[in-house]
């Protein structure tokens, strides 16, 4: 999972309305051209945004600014882990960069955990280089004040092609 999360292209003075949403099947192409265009996602077929948009939308959500029928700025998806369904594992997150440093990643973690109901602990795994990821998720736990605890969940070999290592970031318990 990698966050991508950049400096701000909104003066500090502009505050617009950032509209938080469930996705529908409608969004999956807007989902596959935000984490194309983050330049950072591992990229997944349009295909996969689609079915995640219809069969994990209630564990996503999508972000627009001002009008609930604009451009989507931006997104979280995510899902309830089988074998611990109180746990929602966070598989990406994206901020167009016309919307960075309007808080909208953080809102965006917010509002999904309040939705879903059920959930006490929150999973990702973030990359050792993505200082951008580690203040995200760092940033949510203290504001649940929750405990995070990190471990390699997949090492660098066994994901092979280069890639670093996967760590996992295991927020929780937090108020359900």
């Amino acid at each position: 999972m990698t966050v991508q999360v950049e400096a701000p292209e909104h003066p500090p003075s502009t505050t617009p309305t950032v509209v938080i949403s469930q996705p529908t099947v409608d969004d999956g192409v807007d989902l596959s051209r935000l984490a194309a265009e983050s330049k950072v996602l591992d990229l997944n077929s349009r295909y996969a945004y689609l079915l995640w948009c219809r069969d994990f939308a209630e564990t996503s959500v999508l972000a627009r600014i001002d009008d609930p029928a604009s451009e989507p700025v931006g997104f979280v998806t995510g899902y309830r882990r089988p074998d611990s369904p109180n746990t929602l594992v966070v598989w990406q997150v994206a901020v167009d960069a016309r919307a960075r440093g309007l808080g909208i990643a953080g809102r965006m973690l917010d509002a999904l955990v309040d939705r879903v109901p059920g959930i006490d602990h929150l999973e990702t795994t973030i990359t050792p280089d993505n200082d951008a990821s580690e203040r995200l998720f760092a940033a949510f736990a203290e504001r649940r004040a929750a405990r995070l605890v990190t471990s390699e969940l997949f090492s660098a070999e066994l994901l092979g092609e280069g890639h670093e290592p996967e760590i996992l970031h295991r927020i929780g318990p937090f108020a359900a």
